[in-house]
């Protein structure tokens, strides 16, 4: 026994995630726990590249998609400390065209009806998703339709700058009156633009200089560059015959190369050593090996339910990261409130979010324990994300090491 982690039942959890790679539906994975602030359990299998037979390693780089979001979260919350916004400020403050934002009321893509926002978008709203902004990728409804007809789609170029990036989505209409449900969606990216802003620096120096810099995090940037592409994982999606893990070279080739646009939401590749120390310092009320990011009480307002309910009862439906029963939203993270209406083992304040190739991250402060999974498994059917439904890694996984647990 290890931090009070049985050893028989984590070789049972390695056998089991074992079995996709063995069966081919992924072709690697990396998983490292901690408690009490010290390496429990650390575990690779299969390859970051299974064509060229390059293994996983404890330097392979991996799109982490949203789980960016958490780390752009921290960043901006870094400024709200500094004096440079406060929670309620309206977003038009910086971002004119969110002046007059509209919310979808009824109607078809082609012909909608769209009426005056009663709140204005706020900077809370963007970091706990209760802005109204969606995104493309979700396929439920008119106004993520008008999204992709505006060229926000999958594979699509999109717009050319952070900045204009915000003022395409502020012209287009809200999925909901702000405050008033919750939506996942592109509100982090709006988020990334008003770091800009608040800092006076590009995103990727911002986040550098404030979260990840910092902590020692070397290998979290924005793309894979010459120092990073060799280690870069390939990209895999399900087949839609077989399921198992088909090659997507094409979306995944875009993480070799410096993006247009620097997502807050989604546009970060990192490695399990450096998100392990990221967890760390949330772990740590904020600090990690001496170095401070937030204070104490920052951690513990993040990571607090801002929603009025549970996500079942606000969530807009579509692509999300989270579960919905039992479960709030802070400022950035995923929430759980009550484990047993989420039917999963797990601790009240446990915090977490995933990212869209099948990651996830969670700290749970009761069991003083953290999880980060890594693999790279981008759940695609017929050009929809449908996260959850190819494996459920995710939940497999929270069962497998609470089970471990045994002191």
């Amino acid at each position: 026994m290890t931090l009070g982690l049985d050893h028989g039942r984590l070789k049972r959890l390695d056998q089991y995630f074992a079995r996709y790679v063995d069966d081919g539906e992924l072709a690697g994975w990396q998983l490292a726990i901690t408690r009490h602030g010290e390496v429990a359990h650390l575990a690779a299998c299969g390859h970051r590249d299974r064509e060229a037979g390059l293994p996983v390693a404890d330097d392979t780089v991996w799109r982490i998609f949203s789980m960016t979001k958490p780390i752009a979260s921290v960043a901006a919350m870094t400024l709200w400390e500094e004096g440079a916004f406060e929670l309620t400020d309206p977003v038009s403050r910086w971002i004119p065209s969110f002046a007059d934002v509209r919310v979808y009321d009824r109607g078809s893509v082609n012909d909608f009806v769209a009426v005056p926002a009663v709140e204005p978008v706020r900077v809370w709203h963007l970091l706990s998703h209760t802005s109204g902004i969606t995104a493309p990728f979700l396929n439920t409804t008119v106004v993520d339709a008008l999204y992709r007809r505006a060229g926000f789609g999958l594979g699509q170029p999109g717009p050319s700058s952070l900045a204009s990036l915000c003022d395409d989505i502020a012209g287009l209409p809200l999925l909901f009156q702000p405050g008033t449900a919750w939506g996942y969606g592109s509100s982090t990216d709006v988020l990334g633009r008003l770091i800009e802003i608040w800092s006076g620096q590009p995103l990727d120096v911002a986040i550098a200089e404030r979260v990840t810099r910092p902590l020692g995090m070397d290998d979290t940037a924005f793309y894979a560059d010459e120092t990073r592409a060799g280690r870069l994982a390939a990209l895999y999606v399900p087949g839609v015959e077989t399921g198992q893990a088909v090659r997507a070279d094409e979306l995944g080739d875009r993480a070799r190369h410096a993006p247009r646009v620097l997502s807050a939401a989604g546009g970060l590749v990192s490695t399990l050593p450096d998100y392990v120390r990221f967890t760390q310092m949330l772990r740590g009320q904020g600090e990690l090996d001496g170095v401070r990011i937030l204070s104490p009480r920052t951690v513990r307002l993040m990571t607090a339910n801002h929603l009025s309910g549970d996500l079942a009862t606000l969530s807009t439906g579509g692509f999300t990261q989270a579960f919905l029963d039992g479960v709030g939203f802070g400022l950035g993270f995923a929430v759980v409130m009550d484990p047993v209406k989420s039917h999963t083992i797990t601790s009240p304040g446990e915090y977490y979010w995933g990212g869209a190739a099948s990651t996830v991250f969670w700290v749970d402060p009761v069991e003083d324990l953290t999880v980060v999974f890594m693999t790279q498994l981008l759940p695609i059917r017929n050009g929809i994300l449908v996260p959850g439904e190819a494996f459920p890694l995710r939940s497999k996984l929270r069962q497998l090491v609470y089970s471990s647990i045994v002191d």
